[in-house]
């Protein structure tokens, strides 16, 4: 009765593998120890942090005396700021950057991807330049290997990431 029982579930178990189940593979996580400076008319931060990011979600956070003194995770449509609630992209943007920042501006400078579509884009050695200068702005973005320099000089915007 036991190898009935054991041949019937491995039947079951083998017609189950046929159903066109495929697992999914779990998603990289990347954790990254980083000197973060954050500028902005209504915020100034500049101390050792971390950034997590696994593909969807973007968590940073800035510490100082192993207090964390600034959080914000990014996902796929609002960011959650310690200063502020949940706000969508665009409202985040307005509120603590520049309202005529595109939706996705935060996430692609913590990731280091060009901004704008590329616009301006200049590649070097290990990385790219850009800059970009519309009616309300004017931003010199760099990416090289472990530094990652936002500066928007119209809006006294400056982020920074020196990855350690």
């Amino acid at each position: 009765m036991k190898k009935i029982i054991t041949a019937s579930v491995a039947a079951l178990l083998g017609l189950a593998g046929c159903v066109g189940v495929t697992p999914v593979p779990p998603q990289e996580v990347t954790h990254t120890s980083a000197l973060i400076v954050w500028k902005t008319p209504q915020m100034k931060y500049a101390d050792m942090g971390f950034i997590e990011d696994d593909g969807s979600t973007l968590k940073v956070e800035i510490y100082s005396s192993g207090t964390a003194l600034m959080r914000l995770n990014v996902g796929r449509s609002q960011i959650c700021m310690s200063t502020f609630e949940c706000l969508g992209k665009a409202e985040f943007n307005r509120r603590a950057l520049s309202g005529d920042y595109p939706p996705a501006i935060i996430e692609n400078i913590f990731r280091g991807k060009p901004l704008y579509g590329g616009e301006g884009l200049v590649r070097n050695g290990n990385g790219f330049t850009q800059k970009i200068v519309h009616a309300t702005h004017e931003i010199e973005y760099s990416v090289d290997g472990q530094t990652i320099d936002f500066m928007d000089i119209r809006n006294n915007i400056h982020i920074k990431v020196t990855k350690i």
